[in-house]
């Protein structure tokens, strides 16, 4: 049984997975599929060489089957379908203390910090698990980590119905954001370059400009109106992007950074002075946004026939890697962990 092993300089290995017995309160899951994100991405290309130690089993976006359960854990037996919140905070500190665990100083990342869940066989924390609807499929419970940063994201914003939303980048977080917030009855429209996400997008029946073809900010006028839209979404972690967020926005607007960000971007701040504009950071999930998450997928909010766009075998996951690096042709891609 395998493992995607992340060895620095943009190399993904195959290790032996280690089918090892639970600790007290942990359970072994037999990892059906694993999702890449952008998180994952950046790993790849050595942006989190400062906390992804070489070589490490990275993925966090799970789906499985419990297949023992360790001494302690109640409520899980083997055979329940799961998925995996996969974060790890102190539960001690001031943060945690007044329920924003999920911005714990000492957070760690499962898949990023730790070992994750890119393998056949992951020990994990039953504290951590939720469990799948019996109508959702299997690999499907991979989307669940994605679509809770979307449902964290568009909670955070407080949007409200009729809204004017616009969302800075169009891959998996950036789409998925895009349909939590037209959910939630905002008006939404996306800012995305890669013809192929574009064409996506649309078939989503979202409205979509691509900068490259029409000019955003007229684009933007034309759309939400001369003032400018409510609230943005900055998904796409370029300077562009960054330009975009602060001069699409109405006075008073509202921008929800989502990017993780490879270098220190430059932003209009007299923009934001001028209009008293709101910058809010979110990160991650917390138990809630998990929960939604589930409801979410569960009643077919994700149009998931054309969202999923590839599920690989875990023998191909540097071949993955390095057609998502290269902006190929895809939108969200699966590990398949089972081979």
């Amino acid at each position: 049984m395998k493992a995607a092993v992340y060895q620095g300089n943009r190399q993904i290995g195959i290790a032996v997975s280690d089918r090892r017995p639970p600790r007290p309160g942990e359970v072994r899951i037999a990892v059906s599929h694993c999702g890449i994100c952008g998180t994952d991405l950046h790993i790849f290309l050595g942006d989190l060489d400062r906390r992804v130690r070489p070589p490490q089993v990275i993925g966090h976006e799970v789906s499985g089957v419990i297949e023992e359960t360790g001494e302690g854990v109640s409520g899980w037996q083997p055979g329940d379908r799961v998925t995996v919140l996969p974060v790890v905070s102190c539960g001690a500190c001031a943060t945690c203390l007044a329920g924003h665990a999920h911005v714990c100083p000492q957070l760690k990342v499962l898949g990023v910090d730790a070992m994750g869940g890119m393998q056949r066989y992951w020990n994990a924390p039953a504290a951590n698990l939720f469990r799948l609807p019996d109508s959702l499929p299997l690999a499907h419970g991979a989307l669940i980590e994605p679509l809770a940063v979307a449902c964290h994201d568009v909670r955070l914003a407080a949007l409200r119905p009729g809204e004017k939303v616009l969302i800075i980048g169009g891959g998996p977080i950036g789409a998925l954001c895009a349909l939590v917030a037209r959910h939630a009855g905002a008006a939404v429209a996306v800012v995305e370059v890669n013809p192929f996400r574009v064409e996506l997008l649309r078939k989503m029946h979202l409205a979509v400009v691509n900068p490259k073809e029409t000019d955003a900010g007229k684009f933007v006028q034309d759309w939400a109106g001369p003032e400018g839209a409510d609230v943005a979404f900055e998904v796409s972690g370029t300077q562009a992007g960054a330009d975009l967020m602060a001069a699409a926005l109405r006075p008073k607007g509202r921008v929800v950074l989502v990017s993780v960000y490879a270098f220190r971007p430059q932003v209009d701040l007299y923009r934001f002075f001028a209009r008293e504009l709101t910058l809010l950071g979110v990160r991650l999930y917390d138990a809630s946004d998990f929960r939604q998450a589930l409801e979410l997928a569960a009643a077919g909010v994700i149009p998931t026939d054309t969202f999923l766009t590839a599920t690989r075998p875990i023998d191909e996951v540097q071949q993955a890697f390095e057609d998502l690096a290269s902006g190929g042709n895809s939108m969200k891609v699966l590990i398949d962990c089972r081979a």
